[in-house]
């Protein structure tokens, strides 16, 4: 969801609709599923874990989208869609208005294995189509990409905040203890460790005004998280006035940041 440059190039489906991954970029798949497997078990919330049992990727190759269509259009009706690397704000809101998540056909190298600022195939799919099978979740988005498609652009940007802190980086607060939904979390093994054993961020119940008028900086592990109780949550805080509280955030102005300015950390 951005528009800055990059420097990785999305595989083209052939006109069978599959994609043709190299043997390297299918044991980077493989390698870096394997390790977060063995984090996130008593970690990811478990309506998670059950859309991973649901979705029953490969482990030795990067699955084919259609693999991935077939669960999810049986479950909420949603899709995953082919897009190039880094696509405009509008086409990523009319996607998800259309109940399509974008998932751009790139996998990180080694070099960038342990941390990636860009979504790659493996955040996607990994990342946040588990949680689709889910329908609260699938819901909430669909209704941030409809709010999100009409919005304007200052407000979209208010808009990003909220998506930040749930989508990306949500928590759960259960009685288990604290667990993960945020696929931004569960794609990243440093990230899955910090949000959840370190003292270091804070930990707030989520209101939507407060998330959105939170900054956030996304090269760094998050200051803060935003906790639900439940994920089932989710479908309440997409049945509110959302617009309504966009408003309200602007006119009240953000939240002093919680981290250094990027050219100060």
């Amino acid at each position: 969801m951005s528009k800055k440059a990059s420097k990785y190039v999305s595989k083209q489906p052939d006109e069978h609709g599959i994609i043709a991954w190299t043997d390297e970029e299918n044991q980077i798949w493989h390698d870096l599923v394997a390790r977060q497997l063995e984090i996130i078990p008593g970690k990811a919330c478990d309506e998670y874990m059950e859309g991973l049992r649901l979705l029953d990727m490969p482990r030795d190759r990067i699955p084919q989208l259609h693999e991935i269509n077939d669960v999810l259009q049986a479950t909420t009706g949603w899709q995953v869609a082919q897009v190039p690397a880094l696509i405009p704000f509008d086409e990523f809101f009319r996607l998800l208005a259309n109940k399509q998540f974008p998932v751009a056909t790139f996998i990180r190298t080694r070099e960038e294995f342990d941390y990636l600022q860009e979504p790659d195939i493996f955040h996607e799919i990994f990342g946040h189509c588990p949680l689709l099978t889910n329908p609260a979740f699938a819901h909430f988005t669909h209704q941030y990409g409809k709010l999100g498609y009409a919005a304007s652009p200052k407000e979209r940007v208010y808009l990003a905040r909220l998506y930040w802190f749930t989508v990306e980086f949500g928590l759960l607060k259960t009685a288990e203890g604290l667990r993960i939904y945020g696929g931004g979390i569960l794609s990243s093994p440093g990230e899955t460790r910090y949000a959840l054993e370190s003292d270091k961020p804070e930990r707030q119940p989520l209101t939507p005004l407060d998330a959105l008028r939170t900054p956030y900086r996304i090269d760094i592990m998050q200051p803060i998280y935003y906790t639900l109780e439940n994920v089932d949550d989710l479908f309440a805080i997409a049945d509110m006035d959302i617009m309504a509280l966009v408003q309200e955030a602007m006119e009240l102005g953000l939240f002093e940041p919680k981290f250094p300015p990027k050219n100060a950390a």
